[in-house]
């Protein structure tokens, strides 16, 4: 104990070499990586570990992450730190536009914008973060998400802009 007398609480968090995992699905399109990550066939990445985020749905322009938020993802004033919340955007959208890629191409997020409508606490059990492609362009794509707990109320919501990066092969 410090010199504020309150107990130590602990979480133990677990990662994979980002760069191995990545390596792991180097054949694999976007939606297939992320596919493969949710089968747990590839690891999340270290920052999903850290976060508690866990893919649960993956399709052509659409994904789902989940996210208990414990207390440990608290800030001084008893709620899950709006970064944070803009962190699972991030990665929703992110990997939204990731399923239309094909091998080896990738994305970076450009412009990120999440407004924040309601305080998240532990109380609202998981949430899920939906990030659905508005336009999928050849260099840069856009996409859209949402933050809902189980009975469907709003934590946030934004948008993003993407640039995308090509390195596949072109076909023979």
């Amino acid at each position: 104990m410090t010199g504020h007398g309150l107990p130590p609480r602990n979480r133990t968090v677990t990662w994979y070499d980002p760069l191995a995992a990545l390596e792991l699905g180097r054949s694999l399109n976007g939606l297939e990586f992320i596919e493969a990550i949710i089968r747990g066939e590839i690891p999340v990445p270290p920052s999903s570990a850290l976060l508690g985020m866990r893919p649960q749905v993956a399709e052509r322009g659409r994904v789902v992450i989940t996210l208990d938020p414990g207390e440990y993802l608290y800030n001084p004033v008893g709620v899950v730190q709006g970064g944070l919340i803009t962190a699972l955007l991030d990665a929703a959208m992110g990997c939204a536009v990731a399923t239309l890629l094909a091998s080896r191409d990738g994305y970076s997020t450009l412009e990120l914008k999440v407004n924040l409508v309601r305080p998240l606490t532990a109380e609202a059990g998981p949430v899920e973060a939906e990030g659905k492609v508005i336009h999928p362009g050849g260099r840069v794509a856009t996409a859209e998400g949402r933050v809902t707990d189980g009975e469907g109320r709003l934590y946030a919501h934004g948008t993003t802009t993407c640039l995308i990066t090509r390195h596949s092969q072109p076909a023979s």
